[in-house]
């Protein structure tokens, strides 16, 4: 890669990747860069609940919060909003532009989150997908 090419992603980041992992080949931490790293920066944030965290005990978006809950139009609405303020206040390199549940599944007490954003620096424009479990444990493989 040239490097008016790293320079035009430089501000996108870089950093551990998550989960974190070591490689098997030199022995090294695993790093994120780019787009990678915004992902997983979003996938924390979004699956950090308040308090977990000692030393910063505010970061996360709590959405935890909604588990249990019966899903109607005014808990999509408080999830999407749960989400907007808490990627605006801890993922600084993207403006999101909206966030809508994208689909229900009732059944197995999941809903996907669809996260539309630009970065910051380049209004270049992506989308995240979230998965979010209302039941405890529903995101487990259930063969044996």
């Amino acid at each position: 890669m040239d490097n008016s090419a790293h320079n035009d992603t430089a501000f996108l980041g870089s950093g551990w990747a998550f989960p974190v992992s070591f490689s098997a080949d030199n022995h090294q931490l695993n790093l994120s860069a780019n787009e990678t790293n915004i992902n997983e920066s979003i996938n924390v944030i979004l699956n950090t609940r308040k308090g977990e965290r000692t030393l910063e005990a505010e970061f996360g978006s709590g959405i935890q919060q909604f588990m249990f809950k019966k899903i109607d139009s005014t808990l999509k609405g408080e999830i999407i909003e749960t989400i907007k303020f808490a990627l605006l206040k801890y993922e600084p390199r993207i403006l999101v532009q909206d966030v809508r549940v994208a689909s229900t599944d009732i059944v197995n007490g999941t809903i996907e989150i669809l996260i539309s954003y630009i970065y910051s620096k380049t209004n270049t424009r992506h989308n995240y997908v979230f998965p979010f479990y209302l039941k405890e444990g529903t995101n487990l493989d259930r063969k044996k």
